[in-house]
């Protein structure tokens, strides 16, 4: 008898996940929500066309009340990859404060003509980062072993 696979199975397997299409991209920003990295760790390689920042993500998916305790809320290093770049606009973040730490609270999709468009990228305290792209082409990979996060709490947010 073949059973179903359960969220449980899935321990503590690094994530790998891609957006090709605009109804792939919330199942990215819900697991991105909250990720925290120094703006030093944010990369557009314009001859690649590509956009990348290595965050500091809070795991989400392991964080239910009945898996873990408030001991062990789990933070991971992830890489975060939008390719087909073509532009990169900001707003409200300070490039030039490399102490600045800046909070990622979602990515959403605004489709343009033939597949173009352009992923937003939404940060606490208002900034904002455009990126223009040829078509929607966004990865999210963990990149080392989960850690307690140094809060030792989930991230909240005001109602």
């Amino acid at each position: 008898m073949n059973e179903d696979a359960r969220f449980e199975d899935a321990g503590e397997t690094p994530l790998h996940l891609k957006a090709l299409q605009p109804d792939d991209l919330p199942v990215i920003s819900a697991l991105v929500q909250d990720a925290v990295f120094p703006i030093t760790e944010m990369r557009w390689q314009r001859r690649q066309r590509r956009f990348a920042l290595l965050l500091n993500r809070f795991r989400w998916e392991d964080a239910t009340a009945d898996r873990r305790s408030a001991r062990d809320y789990e933070r991971v290093q992830a890489l975060l990859v939008v390719d087909e770049v073509q532009k990169v606009a900001s707003q409200g973040i300070d490039r030039g404060d490399k102490d600045l730490i800046l909070s990622l609270l979602s990515i959403g999709f605004e489709p343009g003509e033939e597949g173009t468009g352009r992923v937003l990228l939404t940060f606490a305290g208002d900034g904002a980062i455009a990126l223009d792209v040829e078509a929607l082409d966004v990865t999210l990979k963990d990149v080392t072993r989960p850690y307690i996060a140094p809060s030792k709490a989930a991230p909240r947010h005001p109602d």
